[in-house]
């Protein structure tokens, strides 16, 4: 299970991610229910109140850039808890977890991330009231920019 970090304790060790070695291994999409089912706890999630913006090409996969928000007013009465990212093609089917509360301003994150073949990218947010919303993206990988991949 990925620890939990904070949104600034992401920014600040997204370097540290970019050097890491990758693996040739891949997740599958059923990996990534299951990653994604484990924390919904079991509760069903519904598609909306996430902006996922991803390329729908991306000719250099090895950074792929990554736009997240959820649509809350961040307020005590109403804000984001949790938001996970997972992508079916890479080593490991989570690629993120952030936490939020009323005091972060807005639920986004802005991102690079690795991409090593065409997949989908998943996005998943916990509300204060346990409510689940759900966004997904197909992104295509090209191979030296010629369209195949």
């Amino acid at each position: 299970m990925p620890r939990r970090i904070t949104r600034r304790q992401a920014v600040a060790g997204l370097g540290a991610m970019a050097v890491a070695a990758p693996s040739r291994a891949s997740a599958t999409p059923q990996a990534v229910r299951d990653w994604l089912a484990a924390r919904a706890e079991g509760k069903a999630a519904q598609p909306g109140r996430i902006l996922l913006d991803l390329p729908e090409v991306a000719e250099n996969g090895a950074s792929v850039p990554l736009a997240v928000s959820v649509q809350s007013p961040m307020t005590a009465a109403e804000h984001v808890t949790d938001l996970w990212i997972a992508a079916d093609g890479n080593p490991n089917p989570g690629v993120i977890a952030l936490s939020f509360g009323p005091d972060s301003g807005k639920a986004a994150v802005q991102l690079r991330i690795r991409l090593a073949q065409s997949q989908t990218v998943h996005a998943l947010a916990r509300m204060n009231d346990g409510s689940l919303w759900t966004a997904r993206r197909e992104v295509k990988v090209t191979t030296g920019g010629c369209g195949a991949g």
